[in-house]
C-alpha cells in the first residue's frame, strides 16, 4: 500500500501593519475564511489593552502562540520575532507573513501553496486588493523589480527599475489576467515564503523599518536564487479602513466627509511606524546595502517622507473643513505643522525605548 503524502506544514505569522483596531475583523476572517491546516504565531507589538485581552482570549480558543513585545517595534523586527519562533519551535515547510489589517477570500492558503507546490518558488504573494468592499480593487499583483548598471560619461551607476502590475484595477476588468505569474516581487501585506531559504539568507533585515522591506526581501531571495510568483487566484485586502486606490474609492471616501478612520490608541503606532525617521533611515538603508545611486527613485521618496501620514490623517480633516471642496493651502499648512508634531512623537517613542533599555542593564 502506498503510503499517503502528508500536506506541507505552514505556519502563520501574523504582525502590525500601522494600526490596531482593525485586529479582531482580521483575525477572525482568517480562521472563517482558511481551508488548509495551519498554525499560527501572533506578534502583538504593545496593542490597547481591549486587544490584548481580545488576543489572549482567541489564543486559549485556538491555540495559537500570542508572542508579546514591552515596547513598538517595526513590521520587519516582528516578523523576526515570530520568525525565530517558526524555526525554533516547528517544523512547518513555510512561513506566512500577514498583517493585521488583512482579511481573506475563501481558498486563499490553499491557492498559495498549490503555487509554491507546483513551481516551486521561494516566495508566493496572492494577488492583494485594497479598499472597501473588499477584494475588488487590485493593490498588488506582482511586479517587476530589478537592479540596473549602467555606465555614463565613465561612472557607474546601480539603480532600481521598480513597476507594478495591474494596480488600482477593478478585478471584474482584468478577469482575463488573473492567473499565476512569475515576478520579481510580492508584497509583504500577505506573503508566502519556502522555510530553507532562511538557511541561506538569514532573517528579514531590521534596517528596512518602515518603507521598501518587501523590494529588499525579495532582492535577496532573487539573489540567493529564488524564484517569485504572485498566485492571483489567492485573494486578501488590505487597507480596508483606508483609501481605496482608485478614483471611485477617493470620491466615495470624500463624498462621505469622513475624519480620519482611527481610534485614538491607533495614533501613537501609526505615528511611529510612518514617522519620517523611519522612513529615512529605510530608504538610506536600502541604497547603501546594494549600493544604489541616489537617483529620481529616492530623491522622489525622500521627498514624499510623510506621505502616509498626509493622505491617511491630513487630507480626510482637510475635506471635512472645507466641505469636501479640498484646499491646497490649509493642506500644505496642516502638513507644516504635522511634520515637528511627528518628530516630537518619535523622538519622545526614542527616548522612552532609551530609557527602557537602559534600566534592563543596569
Amino acid at each position: 500500500m502506498e503510503e499517503t503524502m502528508k500536506p506541507p506544514k505552514v505556519t502563520l505569522v501574523v504582525g502590525p501593519r500601522e494600526r490596531f483596531s482593525y485586529t479582531q475583523t482580521s483575525l477572525e476572517s482568517i480562521y472563517a475564511n482558511t481551508d488548509y491546516p495551519f498554525d499560527l504565531v501572533f506578534v502583538d507589538v504593545c496593542s490597547p489593552a481591549s486587544v490584548q485581552t481580545y488576543l489572549q482570549e482567541k489564543s486559549q480558543e485556538q491555540s495559537f502562540s500570542l508572542l508579546t513585545t514591552d515596547h513598538y517595534i517595526s513590521p520587519n523586527q516582528a516578523r523576526n520575532v515570530g520568525l525565530r519562533y517558526v524555526l525554533d519551535h516547528t517544523d512547518s515547510d513555510y512561513v506566512v507573513f500577514i498583517e493585521n489589517d488583512v482579511i481573506v477570500k475563501r481558498g486563499w492558503l490553499t491557492q498559495l501553496v498549490n503555487c509554491a507546490e507546483e513551481t516551486n518558488a521561494t516566495v508566493v504573494g496572492p494577488l492583494t486588493c485594497i479598499g472597501n468592499p473588499a477584494h475588488q480593487v487590485i493593490h498588488n499583483a506582482g511586479g517587476k523589480s530589478y537592479i540596473k548598471t549602467e555606465v555614463k560619461d565613465g561612472q557607474t551607476r546601480r539603480r532600481i527599475k521598480q513597476s507594478a502590475y495591474l494596480t488600482g484595477r477593478a478585478i471584474a476588468d482584468v478577469s482575463d489576467q488573473l492567473q499565476r505569474t512569475q515576478c520579481d516581487y510580492v508584497e509583504f501585506h500577505c506573503m508566502l515564503v519556502r522555510r530553507d531559504i532562511f538557511s541561506t539568507i538569514g532573517l528579514l533585515d531590521e534596517g528596512m523599518l518602515a518603507t521598501r522591506e518587501h523590494i529588499d526581501f525579495c532582492f535577496m531571495v532573487t539573489q540567493a536564487g529564488g524564484h517569485i510568483y504572485c498566485e492571483r487566484e489567492a485573494i486578501v485586502t488590505t487597507d480596508t479602513l483606508g483609501l481605496a486606490s482608485n478614483k471611485a474609492g477617493l470620491m466615495a471616501w470624500f463624498g462621505q466627509l469622513k475624519l480620519p478612520d482611527f481610534k485614538w490608541s491607533d495614533l501613537p503606532y501609526f505615528m511611529v511606524r510612518w514617522s519620517d525617521a523611519w522612513d529615512r533611515a529605510s530608504l538610506d538603508h536600502l541604497r547603501q546595502k546594494w549600493n544604489l545611486a541616489e537617483d529620481k527613485y529616492f530623491t522622489k521618496r525622500y521627498a514624499g517622507l510623510g506621505s502616509r501620514r498626509h493622505e491617511l490623517l491630513i487630507k480626510p480633516v482637510v475635506r471635512f473643513l472645507t466641505l469636501g471642496k479640498g484646499n491646497a493651502w490649509l493642506e500644505k499648512r496642516l502638513i507644516a505643522l504635522e511634520r515637528p508634531l511627528n518628530h516630537f512623537w518619535f523622538n519622545r517613542y526614542a527616548r522612552r525605548l532609551r530609557q527602557a533599555q537602559f534600566s534592563k542593564t543596569v
